[in-house]
């Protein structure tokens, strides 16, 4: 009677070793042959991301192109009255100046939206937006973020 247990415990343990090796070989082919796959949709080209821009005063400063000589430009900022002052340059010249307030001043950071309409005088030069904070002392340009218009 042992020797029946033996032999039937033994088939059972080649059995058992068997079918997981084959099971192995299954799980290799299988991920084998899924190395490539079909893309039914063509893959779009990706949108331009918007660059932010900031330093100590001025935060998530975005621009974007709206027309030929048409920005428009977003952020935030932390200014002594709210009040935002810009120059448009070509490296040369100053081409437009302006200001902007913000929705809060400083502490508080504070949203501004505003459009420049700017163009330029030489067609090689490239334009760069200045946002600063004019000095309450003396008139100066402080916190100077410069910006590229493209």
């Amino acid at each position: 009677m042992k020797i029946k247990s033996i032999i039937l415990l033994l088939a059972v343990l080649v059995i058992a070793c068997n079918k997981k090796n084959s099971d192995d070989t299954n799980s290799n082919e299988s991920s084998t042959s899924i190395d490539t796959v079909q893309i039914a949709k063509p893959i779009e080209p990706q949108k331009q991301v918007a660059i932010a821009f900031s330093n100590e005063h001025f935060r998530q400063v975005t621009v974007e192109k709206v027309d030929g000589n048409k920005f428009h430009i977003k952020g935030q900022a932390q200014v002594w009255e709210a009040n935002i002052s810009w120059v448009v340059e070509d490296g040369h010249n100053e081409l437009k100046t302006g200001f902007t307030t913000s929705d809060a001043g400083a502490p508080e950071w504070g949203n501004f939206d505003f459009t420049v309409d700017v163009e330029k005088k030489k067609e090689y030069s490239t334009l760069i937006l200045i946002l600063f904070e004019e000095s309450a002392k003396d008139g100066s340009r402080t916190h100077e973020l410069p910006i590229p218009l493209k």
